[in-house]
């Protein structure tokens, strides 16, 4: 079934010169914010091969422009794939045919960190915050009873709750990370229902120190690195640790993050959300795919993800959410940082599911421009996850596409809470 977008008044394709012509290599790497160039370890999940006699896109994508944008554009869609992208006029023929009008047309978001397994809420404690109450990583050990109380029906139907909010706000990608069991069975359970509905899973079972091993942190570190990564980690891609004051030390995160290692999983680390500290640094040196949170950064950490292969990846809604300082992404991303954007959905300090909310606190708040902000929640996103085939829009890539109700991107940020997503294209499919 081939499908012809057409009439797209401002087509964002994140693919500045980039395509499968005929008798191509394989998709090229997604560009960062800082430029183009392949994604490390990409292509595991899953593997993107050229499409034999697919048309290059454009060389009017060529220059500064992060987004690649295009007007009176096209997308060609076959099956799960782009298969073609160009000038509107010059569009080849097709079996159904979908009039944009004139709107804008950008990659679906790429939300890599969220944490949408989980029960109960804690709306208490964000009224209580509102008033002047300190975040502190503790909360979590509220949702983590509730989540252990809950069925796996239960949890399957919140999350299918949450993953059908992001998909009409034009998420089509999403990492989701346990932590909210912090016991052996129940952190399989989370992952194991994760794993039902994304290959990007993270097990993060050093989300914090359960209550049962107050004052007994290494021996928490010997379960999750011992019997908890033996039931998770078939289910699981990422291992993470919140490397912070009040979660877990240096030390103890370097035997976390080592020992999903040595069990095929790949590091992803929360870092330097509380305060400052050295888990940027360890994230780099192990050669993490990505340090979330970043909120205060030292110029030695800028430094080494500056020259690092690891993103940077900001979460908007938690500092809207908990009063702290905003990142500032003007600094990240003079300095040659890659970024990305993510939702961090979770029941204490980011209850949103909304990546074009995230966008336009990061443009507002973070000093970024719009161009950059899209770019970071689709083709940053995407490189967090080490991802060569979503993200962008160009021949090979798949076929995940939203449809404005606005003229340009630009309304994602200038029209914060408005509802703008007219249509979602999931794997080639109208959803």
């Amino acid at each position: 079934m081939r499908i012809l977008i057409t009439n797209i008044g401002e087509l964002t394709t994140n693919a500045p010169g980039a395509g499968s012509a005929p008798g191509a290599s394989p998709v090229p790497g997604v560009a960062s914010v800082r430029g183009a160039g392949s994604v490390p370890g990409a292509g595991s999940v899953p593997e993107v091969s050229p499409v034999p006699g697919a048309d290059s896109v454009p060389e009017a994508l060529e220059g500064p422009d992060p987004c690649g944008t295009l007007h009176d554009a096209a997308v060609l869609i076959d099956g799960d794939r782009i298969v073609w992208v160009g000038s509107a006029a010059e569009a080849p023929d097709a079996d159904e045919t979908v009039d944009a009008d004139g709107r804008a047309v950008i990659p679906g978001f790429v939300d890599s960190h969220s944490h949408i397994v989980f029960g109960g809420d804690r709306a208490a404690e964000f009224e209580a915050r509102m008033q002047g109450q300190k975040y502190a990583a503790g909360g979590i050990r509220s949702t983590v009873a509730a989540t252990r109380a809950a069925t796996d029906d239960q949890l399957r139907a919140r999350l299918r709750g949450f993953l059908d909010e992001m998909l009409a706000q034009g998420t089509t990608t999403v990492e989701i990370k346990s932590g909210y069991g912090l016991d052996v069975a129940t952190e399989e359970r989370l992952v194991r229902l994760a794993a039902e509905v994304t290959p990007e899973v993270t097990f993060l079972g050093a989300h914090v120190v359960p209550a049962e091993y107050a004052d007994r942190a290494d021996a928490y570190v010997d379960l999750v690195t011992g019997p908890m990564l033996d039931a998770c980690a078939p289910h699981s891609r990422w291992i993470d640790v919140f490397c912070e004051t009040g979660a877990f030390t240096v030390p103890q995160s370097r035997r976390v993050l080592e020992a999903g290692v040595a069990r095929g999983l790949q590091p992803r680390v929360h870092a330097s959300q509380l305060g400052p500290g050295e888990g940027v640094r360890l994230a780099v040196e192990l050669g993490a795919a990505s340090i979330d949170h970043g909120t205060y950064l030292t110029d030695d950490d800028v430094a080494a993800l500056a020259g690092s292969d690891t993103v940077l990846t900001l979460l908007p809604g938690v500092e809207f959410s908990t009063r702290q300082p905003y990142p500032d992404a003007r600094r990240l991303i003079d300095a040659g940082v890659t970024v990305a954007i993510a939702c961090d959905t979770n029941p204490g300090s980011s209850f949103t599911s909304s990546m074009p909310f995230c966008i336009a606190v990061a443009v507002r708040d973070m000093r970024m421009t719009v161009a950059e902000a899209i770019h970071a929640a689709t083709a940053g996103g995407a490189a967090a996850l080490r991802r060569d085939d979503i993200g962008r829009i160009a021949p090979g890539m798949r076929a995940d596409l939203v449809l404005l109700k606005s003229p340009s991107r630009v309304h994602l940020a200038y029209r914060p809470g408005v509802p703008l997503v007219e249509a979602v294209w999931k794997d080639g499919v109208r959803v």
